[in-house]
């Protein structure tokens, strides 16, 4: 799910949502000769500590190949290996930005399966040409700046914020409750007033609202966080944060949420 919008003295306007349904219809979307700040609900990097054990390139975009270059049943196969071998409570490595974020482990291969997602979407991202402050280099100043960049959003990070561990989504049709409805319509309306660290308010029409809410699946709505998560770094872009709002110590083979 794809929203897109625009950031309008400290108001986020949805102009549309768009669903995509497979792989080639994000990687022709990415690819769009436009320009964007776009928040991507993938992981952008594996943690170091796993990369180190494995003996993998500490390198990002050099790792980035090669992990794309494994098939996802490889990938389970090393990842369980390394949780085997770990005490139990530390199976997994998370990367620093896991902690302030709240976010899963980007190795986990299960509920939810990041590890795929970032093995899937992250090359797309650079076969399109796209920047990725914080893990790619910056390019240099005398150039053009980059028409196309992507960060790495976790829409939980915002609602956590809101309300808590409430939970407002659900994909199993027997767990989308109404209070899974009333949570969705708390969540938009603290949106639509600016009640996040953030400081945006999400401009919303009466359709838009009403289809946000009643989205039980929760895509409308947290294509629309990580539209707020990149209308903030673009505001920080804006006001001469270089990287785009993130720390400027992260570790580039890691990466870092933005917002976190």
């Amino acid at each position: 799910m794809v929203a897109w919008g625009q950031h309008k003295g400290g108001r986020v306007v949805l102009d549309q949502q768009e669903r995509l349904v497979t792989l080639e219809a994000f990687r022709a979307c990415v690819a769009q000769p436009r320009r964007w700040i776009g928040g991507f609900d993938l992981p952008f990097g594996l943690p170091r500590a796993l990369v180190e054990s494995l003996g993998w390139p500490t390198v990002w975009r050099e790792c980035i190949a090669h992990y794309a270059s494994l098939d996802r049943s490889e990938i389970r196969a090393r990842f369980a290996a390394f949780c085997d071998a770990r005490p139990v409570g530390g199976k997994f490595a998370h990367r620093a930005t896991d902690i302030p974020a709240g976010s899963s482990p980007s190795m986990k291969w299960v509920n939810p399966p990041v590890a795929y997602m970032l093995h899937a979407g992250v090359p797309c991202l650079l076969q399109a040409g796209v920047y990725l402050p914080g893990v790619m280099e910056r390019p240099p100043v005398k150039t053009q700046p980059p028409q196309r960049i992507a960060l790495e959003s976790y829409p939980g990070l915002l609602a956590r914020e809101i309300q808590g561990r409430r939970s407002y989504k659900s994909d199993d049709r027997a767990k989308q409750t109404p209070e899974r409805l009333i949570a969705r319509k708390d969540l938009v309306t603290a949106l639509e007033f600016g009640q996040t660290q953030l400081g945006l308010h999400l401009k919303l029409t009466h359709a838009q609202r009403d289809a946000m809410v009643q989205d039980a699946s929760g895509d409308l709505l947290d294509a629309a966080l990580c539209l707020l998560q990149a209308a903030w770094a673009e505001q920080q872009h804006r006001g001469g944060h270089p990287l785009y709002g993130l720390p400027p110590n992260l570790d580039p083979l890691e990466g870092w949420i933005v917002s976190a």
